[in-house]
């Protein structure tokens, strides 16, 4: 499957904001921009692991696909689905939506109109904070990020979509944690990936 714009593994997001404790790459923080509008469709202010990963899938799938075998890869896009809890109707529903908005020309996800509306509509609610799982999960991903920027004089980790997407399939709190890494998932491939330091992230 092809239908997502691809971009470069390392690329860092300039527009967002320095956290407490850690960076996010561009990919990773467009997958968690996903991953609060889906908390917000529930009307959750919590932000789940399945959330996450939904985001992740939805925006990246073309990249992430590469950790399981060719054959299983609609086996495991169903699994994914059921997890995040997408049906396949929404979940056919937003490939056509972005692959409209993609060969339209749209110049990135944060410029499609259905996450400035998203945004403006949560203008007025508290922010979607993230669960203690996910929180614990980006905790073990900045002790492991091969990856740093230097901001006010502080080290500060990086973290790329390998990076967490290891720590999630490790921690093994969550049932989705367990589920991934019961599919079948290739984790010494995604380990090399997410722990190699081979290709920095540079601006966009």
């Amino acid at each position: 499957m092809h239908l997502f714009e691809r971009h470069k593994p390392g690329t860092v997001n300039p527009s967002v904001e320095d956290s407490a404790s850690h960076r996010l790459t561009l990919d990773l923080s467009r997958a968690e921009a996903l991953a609060a509008m889906l908390a917000h469709s529930r009307a959750s202010h919590v932000v789940e692991i399945s959330d996450l990963v939904a985001g992740m899938y939805l925006y990246g799938w073309d990249r992430l696909s590469r950790y399981w075998d060719q054959e299983d890869q609609e086996k495991i896009e169903a699994l994914l689905r059921r997890m995040c809890r997408i049906s396949p109707e929404r979940w056919n529903y937003w490939i056509q939506f972005y692959d409209q908005k993609r060969r339209a020309g749209a110049a990135s996800l944060n410029s499609l109109p259905f996450l400035r509306r998203f945004r403006k509509q949560s203008e007025s609610d508290l922010p979607p904070r993230h669960s203690a799982e996910l929180t614990a999960v980006l905790k073990q991903a900045e002790e492991i990020a091969p990856f740093h920027d230097i901001s006010n004089g502080r080290r500060i980790p990086i973290l790329t979509s390998e990076c967490v997407l290891l720590c999630i399939v490790r921690s093994r709190h969550s049932e989705i944690s367990r589920r991934l890494a019961a599919s079948g998932m290739k984790v010494p491939h995604l380990e090399r990936d997410a722990l190699s330091s081979r290709r920095a992230p540079r601006p966009d």
